[in-house]
């Protein structure tokens, strides 16, 4: 990565924009997986501006590395103000540009943050972001995670 990239995304690591979950979300997005590890949930508040409903707030959690951080938050400040229409024509890339052209090892970052955006806005997640399939009570992200199920053991002692 260059010098400069890695400078914004630490900018964007000291300073997250929009961090957390959103009480009262009118959509929520989750993609990822728990197996491999990189989730991504995303929140989003619709307000009516101009007889249009705009998107008034993002925010998002996440199980992943810098990168995906960093974009989650410079998308989600991106979003403010768009339509559901001009929100779903977003790309990855598009999400990531405020950070710079990022390597092709890191481009599944933004893919996991348009993934999100894309499932909470009720379209197709990105197809390197599998949908978690969060149980419909979780609220946070690390709820999603499927529990274990209890499991019983038997002891047979052998004389």
């Amino acid at each position: 990565m260059s010098d400069e990239l890695e400078q914004r995304i630490e900018e964007a690591i000291r300073n997250p924009q929009n961090l957390g979950e959103m009480e009262n979300a009118d959509a929520i997005g989750t993609v990822g997986s728990a197996d491999c590890g990189d989730m991504l949930r995303m929140w989003v508040k619709f307000k009516e501006e101009d007889g249009r409903k705009v998107i008034d707030r993002a925010t998002f959690q996440t199980f992943g590395c810098q990168t995906a951080i960093a974009v989650a938050s410079v998308a989600t400040e991106m979003l403010a103000g768009k339509t559901v229409a001009e929100a779903m024509t977003m790309s990855g890339q598009d999400l990531a540009a405020p950070l710079g052209a990022l390597p092709p090892v890191k481009i599944h970052c933004a893919q996991l943050v348009e993934g999100a955006l894309r499932s909470a806005l009720g379209g197709n997640p990105a197809e390197s972001a599998a949908p978690a399939n969060p149980s419909p009570a979780a609220s946070t992200l690390l709820q999603s995670f499927p529990q274990p199920s209890p499991k019983k053991l038997k002891v047979v002692l052998d004389t």
